[in-house]
């Protein structure tokens, strides 16, 4: 399957912060959700593919084309090492990033546009930053988003600066929405016509979505893949399928959740147990599998949200 976005290894040192070798990937015709709690590096991450931040390691190529640290014009081999400059960071490649970018559609989880611009100002930004700029459709979603023209950015709460952010980069017609937080700011009513937006523009299996969010029953509707990154660190890579409708958290005693680790039904370190107040949660990869061998125990479906939580804080058994 073609990618979009292909990240290898990325890497980058602040102090106290380390972003340590992230993978992901965005498949044409699919949404890949990108979670993790606050500083765990997803707006690093997504910065430094669209090449506002330098890294000191790693790959990043954009729709087939290496932007950073593969060979220009290579091929794309998963064992191949870091193109570098002479200062030993991986070289960028200045004239594919900027291809790429006039095919991309972009959400801060801020809005960057000048304070004291009005919405009709953006429209302007728009035209003179996108050879494919369509006023009509900008003006389409500013009316959709209740955005007056002369309302300034200042103006706007975090939701209404969200949705003008959305309607920036839907309106240039792009391949790939890389998005930060898109539906942050906003109430389930206003959320929910996003979703549909951008199912909207997913029924063009040409394009993919890269999605940061921390409300994560939104990538439940939408996504097809979730990558967790904590500490800099990728902790899973996961189907969201897989997470939803396969695995599943059995809440049950003590004795109980000992059985369930020593039955030998499930690999080592497959399960995750966390012992609570009440009962212990296990989270196991196949529900069907636990309720077969232990039908007394009830294991319900886990969200991704309890998915995270658990892979992130529970102790691997």
């Amino acid at each position: 399957m073609y990618d979009l976005v292909r990240v290898e290894n990325l890497a980058k040192a602040y102090p106290g912060f380390t972003l340590d070798h992230v993978s992901l990937s965005v498949p044409a015709g699919c949404v890949t959700g990108f979670i993790g709690s606050n500083g765990a590096g997803k707006t690093t991450t997504i910065k430094t593919i669209l090449g506002l931040i330098r890294p000191s390691a790693g790959n990043v190529a954009l729709f087939g084309e290496p932007v950073c640290g593969f060979e220009e014009g290579g091929e794309l081999s998963t064992d191949q090492k870091n193109m570098t400059n002479a200062s030993g960071a991986p070289q960028i490649h200045e004239a594919a990033l900027v291809r790429a970018k006039a095919r991309i559609g972009v959400v801060f989880d801020a809005c960057p546009f000048p304070s004291e611009s009005l919405v009709s100002d953006v429209e302007h930004i728009g035209r003179f930053a996108f050879p494919t700029w369509d006023r009509g459709l900008f003006e389409q979603y500013a009316r959709q988003f209740d955005l007056g023209a002369k309302k300034r950015v200042k103006e706007l709460s975090r939701g209404m600066g969200m949705k003008l952010q959305l309607a920036f980069a839907l309106a240039h017609a792009p391949e790939l929405l890389i998005l930060d937080e898109v539906t942050a700011g906003l109430d389930p009513m206003a959320r929910e016509e996003v979703l549909d937006i951008l199912r909207g523009f997913m029924t063009d299996e040409r394009r993919g979505i890269l999605l940061s969010s921390h409300i994560t029953s939104d990538l439940e509707k939408i996504a097809d893949y979730v990558v967790c990154i904590d500490a800099g660190r990728v902790m899973f890579d996961c189907m969201v399928d897989v997470i939803c409708d396969v695995a599943g958290v059995a809440r049950c005693g003590a004795e109980q959740a000992r059985a369930i680790v020593e039955s030998g039904a499930f690999a080592q370190g497959s399960l995750r147990v966390m012992a609570g107040a009440y009962a212990h949660e296990v989270l196991v990869p196949d529900r069907a599998l636990l309720s077969r061998r232990f039908p007394k125990v009830a294991c319900e479906r886990v969200s991704i949200d309890d998915y995270m939580r658990l892979m992130l804080k529970g102790e691997a058994r």
